[in-house]
C-alpha cells in the first residue's frame, strides 16, 4: 500500500468519525442534522474507491462513486432492505443500516454534493498523479 492510499484511509476513518457524530449531536438545522450524514457516507465510498485506485483520476473516481450509491439508494425501493431490518438475524439487520431502508431523492443530491465535494477537495488539495509520488 502506498503513501496515497494510506492518505485516503486516514480520511476514511475521519469521515467515519464525521459521521457518526453527525447522527449523534444536533445542530438544530434540520437540513444539516439530515443530510449531512448522508453526505459523508457517499464521502466514504468515494475515499474508499481512492484507497483502492489512488492513481485513477479524481472526476472518474467520483462517477464510479456516484454511480454506487445511486445503485445502493434505488435498491431500497425494492423493499428488500426493509425486510432485512425486521430479520431476526444481527448481520442482516446491521446490513439494512449501511443499506439504509427508505427511497428519498434528496438522499441522492446529498450524496452527490458530498462526492463532488471530495472530488474538488481531492483534485486542488490531495491528489497527485502517480508519477510524482
Amino acid at each position: 500500500m502506498n503513501n496515497l492510499s494510506r492518505r485516503y484511509l486516514v480520511l476514511a476513518l475521519l469521515t467515519i468519525v464525521g459521521g457518526v457524530l453527525s447522527r449523534v449531536l444536533h445542530s438544530g438545522v434540520p437540513l444539516l442534522d439530515k443530510y449531512l450524514g448522508d453526505a459523508l457516507y457517499a464521502v466514504l465510498v468515494y475515499l474508499l474507491l481512492r484507497a483502492l485506485q489512488p492513481g485513477r483520476r479524481p472526476l472518474r473516481t467520483a462517477l464510479v462513486a456516484l454511480a454506487l450509491m445511486a445503485a445502493i439508494e434505488s435498491f431500497q425501493l425494492t423493499g428488500i432492505p426493509a425486510i432485512m431490518a425486521h430479520s431476526g438475524n444481527f448481520i442482516l439487520r446491521l446490513a439494512a443500516i449501511a443499506l439504509g431502508t427508505g427511497f428519498h431523492w434528496y438522499d441522492l443530491l446529498a450524496y452527490a454534493i458530498g462526492i463532488m465535494s471530495a472530488a474538488l477537495a481531492d483534485m486542488f488539495l490531495l491528489w497527485r498523479p502517480l508519477s510524482n509520488v
